[in-house]
């Protein structure tokens, strides 16, 4: 009896674990019907100026393009207030002039900042 208790509580806490699965939180958005991984970088003495790269391009172009601006968007309003970008490389940019490299696409632009 006590095995049988033992048991379903560790299958339990075993099932309550699955919400992650791989490199992706269960709450991450989804764009075009997948999930993507991307990543913004700055320096740390300059936030305001960043890339944004998407991976798993393959999987659609339109999710990654708005993946993309979703985390860029992000960036900007934790280190400026606002989610307004200048781009220099937008998700926006027309189709041909997107360049895939190994199933990533990059992007790159600069937060407004609203205090100045």
């Amino acid at each position: 009896m006590m095995t049988r208790v033992v048991c379903i509580l560790a299958l339990a806490a075993t099932i309550g674990g699955c919400g992650r699965v791989g490199i992706f939180k269960s709450d991450e958005p989804v764009f075009d019907g997948q999930r993507f991984r991307a990543v913004v970088k700055a320096e740390r003495k300059n936030r305001q100026v960043f890339t944004v790269t998407v991976h798993q391009v393959s999987k659609s172009v339109e999710g990654a393009r708005a993946a993309a601006n979703y985390k860029a968007k992000q960036h900007c309003i934790q280190y400026f207030g606002t989610s307004e970008i200048d781009w220099t490389v937008a998700p926006d940019a027309d189709a041909q002039t997107l360049r895939v490299v190994d199933d990533t696409l990059t992007f790159r632009g600069s937060c407004r900042d609203e205090a100045a």
